[in-house]
């Protein structure tokens, strides 16, 4: 379908549709290449086909009747679905319901705005787990969450390169304060990370998204060869003015990580290195994993110490108290304000630095590092020290090798 003018069309049958369900009070789902449609993934919708719409088991006579008028068929059953076909203007419509399925409860069920309105909707991520890699469906997919990417890494870089280098001045001193700091207790600087480091010296490594140049710079101390990678000039601006205080020749490339030179997407490096505060600039996992598992040579491993999904999606403390803020399972892109912005003065806090951001659950994360066809070796998850938060894990270290 390349008519705009039929698009809206569908979309204004849809609306119909979904506005009768909830007027009724019952929780659904678009499914199909119709919730594919609705969240820009392919410019057109299901005509030649069913748009098919999930609704809660327990109300489906209920449901049937509200579309008698748009001549809804007999009930049929095939396995444990069952459905209903209807039509609205031209567009098919088959309304299915699986027993025993809790559809508000679904954590692939999303909301996604379409002409205005607001549907729920099966998930991205839903599709990719079920459809072969060769699928149109599977391949169009894939090319959405590259624009998104792209989308996102462009606003992010925007957001990275304004004021951080003032922020890690506030934070850690200048340069050669910083300098200092390193050069007096370099692997204290790698703190928790220096364990499953083990000794850096004569190791290649190359540190993705490795910001400020902190754990790089302790790292070369050490005696490893360091290569950092960064979106943002002014993080290179600091970590560069910073080894030249340590006399250190550190190789800053400044790049989004999925678009890095050719001649550093080599598989000779020892490490891999990411830590706190990386993965959710990724809307799709996938490409990074495939991208540290080329870095890797044979032996190798990723070293990858993060914010544990749980404190950043699920559990914080207000007070003294422990109360549960949000959905573990929740797929959607967020907009937050860059991570150093608290480290700036109240008045630089005001300036439009957002950052867009996907908020993974460990099982994602491991998936698809594993996936990637790098062995999972070990998996540590820290508790967090403060006595409010005793009982919720904060970080976790995950290794895996080539």
């Amino acid at each position: 379908m390349k008519d705009h003018t039929s698009k809206e069309e569908w979309i204004n049958a849809v609306i119909t549709a979904v506005s009768l369900i909830e007027q009724a009070g019952v929780p659904y789902t678009l499914e199909g290449q119709g919730a594919l449609a609705v969240q820009g993934v392919v410019p057109d919708p299901p005509e030649k086909s069913d748009t098919r719409m999930s609704v809660q088991w327990d109300a489906m006579d209920d449901i049937r009747l509200l579309f008698q008028s748009y001549g809804a068929g007999a009930m049929e059953k095939q396995g444990k679905e069952v459905s209903f076909l209807f039509r609205i203007d031209r567009f098919s419509f088959k309304i299915v319901c699986r027993h025993g399925e809790v559809i508000r409860t679904d954590p692939e069920r999303l909301i996604a705005n379409c002409g205005g309105y607001s549907f729920y909707a099966k998930s991205v991520d839903s599709f990719l787990n079920v459809l072969k890699k060769d699928d149109p469906l599977y391949l169009a997919i894939k090319k959405y969450l590259y624009r998104l990417q792209e989308s996102a890494a462009s606003q992010n870089g925007r957001a990275w390169n304004d004021d951080a280098y003032e922020a890690w001045i506030k934070r850690f001193g200048t340069p050669k304060q910083a300098a200092e700091k390193i050069r007096n207790d370099p692997e204290g600087r790698l703190a928790q990370l220096a364990s499953y480091i083990g000794d850096p010296k004569g190791k290649k490594v190359i540190n993705l998204l490795g910001s400020h140049g902190g754990k790089a710079l302790a790292l070369e101390m050490l005696g490893a060869h360091v290569t950092v990678v960064d979106i943002s000039e002014e993080n290179a601006a600091y970590a560069r003015q910073t080894a030249a205080a340590l006399n250190v020749d550190l190789n800053f490339v400044v790049s989004d990580v999925l678009h890095l030179p050719e001649e550093i997407k080599v598989p000779e490096n020892d490490i891999v290195l990411m830590e706190l505060g990386v993965l959710h600039y990724f809307v799709d996992l996938e490409p990074l994993a495939a991208l540290i598992y080329q870095l890797l040579k044979q032996g190798g491993k990723l070293v990858l110490q993060e914010f544990h999904p749980v404190s950043m999606k699920l559990v914080t403390t207000r007070g003294k108290k422990q109360v549960v803020f949000g959905n573990y399972f929740d797929k959607t892109l967020k907009e937050r304000n860059v991570a150093y912005s608290k480290h700036l003065t109240s008045g630089s806090e005001d300036l439009q630095n957002k950052v867009y951001l996907r908020e993974w659950t460990l099982g994602e994360i491991i998936t698809a590092f594993a996936q990637t066809g790098l062995r999972v070796e070990r998996l540590d998850e820290t508790p967090n020290m403060k006595i409010s938060d005793i009982g919720i894990p904060k970080i976790f270290t995950l290794i895996c090798s080539k």
